[in-house]
């Protein structure tokens, strides 16, 4: 591999870091509001059973059980970020194998 291929893979791979940044940080912001959406409907939720006279020992399940899709949501938004950070990683390792395949055949 030629140092101007591997300039030039460095630098692809940068831009690929920067890409994959800007969309671990959409991630995240979007990883905090179903979080806060959960949360504020499973509240709701638990007053609304309290005033329907409903056991205090059910409450939480049953309301758990009523907006369970927004958990859904939630731990969905949570496992993308997740990965995206993993992605990130990987393409940061990638970026560091390139700068020293690069080290080396500038002292060859």
């Amino acid at each position: 591999m030629e140092l101007t291929e591997i300039t030039k893979e460095m630098y692809e791979t940068t831009k690929r870091i920067d890409k994959a940044s800007k969309e671990v940080f959409k991630l995240a912001k979007n990883r905090a509001e179903t979080e806060r959406i959960y949360r504020e409907a499973l509240a709701k939720e638990m007053m609304k059973l309290r005033n329907e006279g409903i056991p205090a020992t059910q409450i939480n399940d049953l309301a758990r059980g009523n907006v369970a899709y927004l958990k859904f949501e939630r731990d969905l938004a949570l496992e993308l970020h997740r990965s995206a950070l993993s992605s990130l990683g990987a393409i940061e390792t990638q970026a560091s194998v390139l700068q020293t395949i690069s080290r080396y055949q500038e002292t060859i």
